[in-house]
């Protein structure tokens, strides 16, 4: 996480992967934010990562669980340069940096009801990572939006009429920034 969070840093200066510069704030608001996630997930294998911007959290995860498959989805094709790059540095196996838009991914038979996981973290609100998320589910997969304080706003009637909903409130370290992880299953 060292190497990413240099090669982060060093990018950041020639193009724009994230507003934060100050290491311990990258390292909290990045890199603790994200391996978070690891902690509420179940039995998952593979993970895709929507708008996964500098690599989060899709590369944090990945290193936490090397077992686990990801795929990357980002439309800046220098946010996907960077991520390819880190992976290439940090020899990772099985995880892919995709240069897309997501919802084109769509009817792609190589990515549609494929994943267990779908996740996101500070990529839009609920019920649009929701919309764009789902055609990626397998039939037991579970949606992972990653949300900061104003997370309970984003509720639905239509989220909690289409999903079960489990909600987990967590706090970072050192700035006590309260974090939600917003789990939705798809109801049968």
């Amino acid at each position: 996480m060292i190497v990413h969070a240099k090669e982060l840093m060093a990018w950041n200066k020639k193009i724009n992967l994230t507003a934060i510069k100050d290491p311990l704030q990258i390292a909290e608001k990045h890199f603790i934010d994200s391996i978070a996630a690891v902690s509420f997930f179940e039995n998952e294998t593979n993970l895709m990562d929507i708008g996964s911007g500098g690599g989060f959290p899709g590369i944090p995860i990945k290193i936490m669980m090397p077992l686990l498959k990801v795929v990357l989805i980002d439309s800046s094709r220098k946010k996907i340069n960077f991520l390819k790059h880190v992976i290439r540095m940090l020899d990772l196996k099985d995880i892919d940096a995709i240069h897309t838009r997501v919802e084109d991914l769509h009817e792609n038979q190589t990515y549609k009801n494929k994943f267990d996981a779908v996740i996101s973290r500070a990529f839009t609100e609920l019920s649009s990572f929701a919309a764009v998320g789902v055609p990626f589910l397998n039939q037991k997969g579970t949606l992972y939006a990653m949300k900061g304080k104003h997370a309970d706003q984003e509720m639905t009637s239509d989220i909690s009429n289409q999903f079960s909903v489990s909600t987990h409130y967590y706090q970072l370290p050192f700035e006590k920034s309260d974090r939600y992880m917003i789990k939705l299953s798809v109801k049968d």
